[in-house]
This record gives structure tokens, C-alpha cells and sequence, in this order.
């Protein structure tokens, strides 16, 4: 059994492991609070401006875009969203292990033609280690979601698309979900996926496209298209920031609650080594009367 010096110390310091634990916990949980309301008040407009879209270019096949013509892939892009920090369970590492997936499934295009943009350290060093440069870097975006950075790019990789440079854009992110779970999930970006909206039409007899446009379809489409593909990507950066705040609030909890259990069993064993100390010292000293 551990002398009495050795389990005071081990209390001591899974006290102060328990103290760092509470309030990086506490740190995390407002953080999340904040991202939790941005993307609950972002998710639904973005879904519902999508598939306004969606429906707007299948109503009017005359004007379909190029954004929604697929052509045989030869080049390939990804932007992937990870954390800056670590310390918040398996957020990063799922993250990293579906991006190797990713390059494994594309990896018969050739690693050239496979464009990596990430969006924190942690994916940034993965990257960095598989062997790709990244095509830009964005690590502050991971801890400071910035509307007109993030349009920026989705501009880019518009203008990427309908140059023909990349002939796919995927997104590879955690969908928010709750405080205890987050899906990871990885979506086509680029081009536009109109299959769903297509399915809704052929299993209802009954749907119209009930839109008055001004002042023309045309004009519409060019101030619409734009709009929805940098919320798209703005959605999915405060879908990832508001899951890594769950992930880090839970990794903490668990943490936090680990080391009360440990505390309670250290603290147990003190006071049996306590009692065992006093214990052979009363019988020493009842050993030395009876001499």
C-alpha cells in the first residue's frame, strides 16, 4: 500500500487537475452557448434559401447554370474545418481520419489534382503531413468565424469551378447536432445538387414552383446563386466552431467527473492508510505495557 505522503500528494494533484478541468469546462460550455445560437439562428435560413435555389434552377432548365452541370472529375478540391486547439475528445482525430479516407478514395486522380483547403492547425498539419501544400490556410477562421474572409473563398472556389479548374468541391465538417452529439459529414459543394428537388417533383403531382421573380429570372439568379454558396460555406464553419465547443464542454465534463471519481478513491485509500498507521501504532504501544 502507498505511504501516506504518497497518496496526500496524488490528492493534491488531482485537485489541481480538477480545478483546470472545471473551468476549461465552464470556458468551453459559454463558448458554446454563443456558437450554439449563431448556427440555430443560421441553419434554418440557409436550408430554406437552398432550396429555394434548388427548385429555382430545376423550374427553369433554359437557364441552367454551370454550377450545376457535373462533367467527368479530373481535379478535385476539399475544404476541411478542424479546431486550432486540441483537448476536445475525438473532434480532430475523426476529422483527420475522414480526410485520409477522402484522399484514398481520390487518390486515383493523382495527388496533383487533389486541392486541400484547411480551415485550422490540426487539419493543417495533417494535411502538411500526407504530403499536400495547401492551397491557402485559414487558422484564425477556426476560432473567429469571419463572414466576409469565408465569402472570399467561396468566390474563389466559384470561380475555380466555373474556370474548370476543380470539376468537384467537397466539404468535409461536424454538423452541430447537440451538446453531446455531433455528426461529421462530408457534402458536395460544387456543383449544385438538384436531385433532391427533382425527387420532390416526381413524387408529388401537386408541386409548383410559387415564386414571383423581379425583375427577371435571370437577373435573380445571378444576385441568388452568389448568396446562398457563401452561406453555404459560412453555415458549415459555424456548424464546425459550435461542434468543437460541444466536443471540448463534454471531453471536459468527462474529465472532470474522472477525476472526482479518483479523488474518491484516493481519499479513501488515505483514510485506510491512516487507519492502518494508527492502527500498529496502538498495538505497539500496547505490545510495549504488556513488556
Amino acid at each position: 500500500m502507498a505511504s501516506l505522503k504518497e497518496v496526500k500528494e496524488r490528492i493534491a494533484s488531482v485537485n489541481g487537475t480538477l480545478k483546470i478541468t472545471s473551468a476549461m469546462k465552464m470556458v468551453a460550455s459559454a463558448k458554446l452557448h454563443k456558437a450554439q445560437e449563431l448556427i440555430e439562428g443560421m441553419w434554418p435560413y440557409e436550408q430554406r434559401l437552398s432550396r429555394m435555389l434548388e427548385e429555382f434552377l430545376d423550374a427553369y432548365p433554359e437557364m441552367d447554370s454551370q454550377l450545376t452541370a457535373e462533367r467527368p472529375v479530373k481535379r478535385v478540391a476539399l475544404v476541411v474545418f478542424a479546431s486550432n486547439g486540441s483537448l476536445c475528445g475525438g473532434y480532430n482525430a475523426n476529422v483527420v481520419r475522414r480526410f485520409r479516407e477522402w484522399v484514398e478514395q481520390n487518390l486515383i486522380l493523382g495527388k496533383e489534382n487533389l486541392v486541400i483547403y484547411p480551415i485550422g492547425k490540426k487539419i493543417e498539419e495533417a494535411v502538411r503531413k500526407a504530403g499536400f501544400t495547401p492551397a491557402e490556410t485559414f487558422g484564425r477562421l477556426a476560432d473567429k468565424p469571419d463572414r466576409e474572409v469565408i465569402a472570399q473563398l467561396a468566390d474563389r472556389l466559384t470561380k475555380s469551378f466555373l474556370d474548370g479548374d476543380v470539376d468537384r468541391v467537397d466539404l468535409l465538417f461536424h454538423h452541430f447536432k447537440s451538446t453531446a452529439t455531433q455528426d461529421l459529414v462530408l457534402r458536395t459543394y460544387l456543383p449544385v445538387d438538384l436531385s433532391q428537388v427533382r425527387q420532390k417533383e416526381v413524387s408529388s403531382a401537386d408541386y409548383v414552383l410559387n415564386y414571383i421573380v423581379e425583375p427577371s429570372p435571370n437577373a435573380f439568379l445571378r444576385t441568388l446563386l452568389p448568396t446562398v454558396l457563401r452561406l453555404k460555406l459560412y453555415t458549415a464553419l459555424l456548424d464546425s466552431n459550435a461542434s468543437e465547443h460541444a466536443a471540448r464542454t463534454m471531453a471536459m465534463q468527462v474529465a472532470t467527473d474522472n477525476a472526482n471519481d479518483l479523488l474518491q478513491d484516493l481519499t479513501i485509500m488515505y483514510n485506510k492508510s491512516r487507519q492502518q498507521v494508527i492502527t500498529n501504532e496502538l498495538l505497539d504501544m500496547a505490545g510495549g505495557s504488556m513488556e
